[in-house]
């Protein structure tokens, strides 16, 4: 699988229909109100079938991305260096998607695609200020942030980004709407289990788990999912079937290793050492 951000996916199981997750208390983050940026696009009335096809459908991409890869190459063991890396990760994933979310609001709105950008608004929103919290944590494992995302730029990382951008910049932006569903749904995967489990790797007192718990199930992920959820069904069917096939997509780049070997603890040190705050 590919070096890990918002899943765990050694110890994921993943259905059709369902997405097996862990339950904890939620922590919940405060969003901005802003006026006349409502959630009208959730308040659309849905058929339940509807609905439930359309949750299928999009965790069927998922599934078969995850099936498609069937690697057996596997990440090295989390270490609290590589967790440094991964918290780069974080950071490139989490500070490109405003921008690009106002970007594809811009052109859904062009198009008169009301609820499509009124969705996009709502997710850039929704992720503004979640790179300050991965920079918080960088900071917290005694590094200089902004030099260590300057200085490591994973790859899997910059592969995830760079098909976000095509998406939003393509013939059709709602690709993005698959790229973002499939995110959030994987991300909401993590538990409380998986989040202590990197906690316990950490040195005592620090807590560099900020951006990770906001990609969680201890989240409002699980109900930006729903949100997602409920406006990709009232999408055309046309529309429904290209979300899900940017889900496999945007899955495929998810669960796919690198084609170079894994970055060292070693090498990842190395950079590293001269960044220390």
């Amino acid at each position: 699988m590919c070096e890990k951000f918002f899943i765990d996916t050694e110890s994921t199981h993943i259905s059709s229909d369902e997405v097996v997750v862990e339950t904890a208390n939620r922590t919940w983050l405060h969003q901005p109100e802003h006026p006349g940026m409502g959630y009208s696009f959730t308040q659309k009335m849905i058929d339940a079938d509807t609905l439930a096809e359309t949750r299928k459908l999009l965790n069927n991409a998922i599934v078969c991305a995850w099936y498609a890869v069937k690697s057996e190459r596997r990440p090295p063991t989390l270490t609290p260096t590589r967790w440094v890396w991964r918290l780069a990760g974080f950071y490139h994933l989490c500070h490109s998607t405003p921008q690009l979310m106002e970007e594809a609001q811009e052109r859904f709105a062009s198009a008169d695609r009301k609820s499509l950008a009124q969705w996009a608004v709502q997710k850039a929103r929704e992720e503004a200020g979640h790179d300050l919290l991965a920079l918080r944590d960088i900071e917290s494992m005694g590094y200089r942030p902004e030099a260590v995302v300057q200085a490591l730029v994973p790859p899997a990382a910059k592969a995830l980004l760079d098909y976000f951008t095509q998406s939003v910049q393509g013939s059709d932006p709602i690709d993005c709407v698959g790229y973002s569903y499939t995110a959030e749904r994987l991300g909401i995967c993590i538990g409380m289990g998986y989040i202590q489990s990197v906690e316990a790797l950490l040195p005592p007192g620090i807590t560099a788990t900020r951006c990770l718990r906001a990609h969680s199930a201890v989240s409002t992920e699980v109900e930006h999912v729903k949100e997602t959820l409920k406006m990709i069904a009232g999408l055309t069917s046309e529309e429904r079937v290209r979300v899900a096939k940017a889900c496999y997509q945007a899955a495929l780049l998810r669960f796919s290793p690198p084609e170079e070997p894994y970055i060292s603890d070693e090498e990842i040190q190395n950079v590293l050492k001269p960044l220390k705050a």
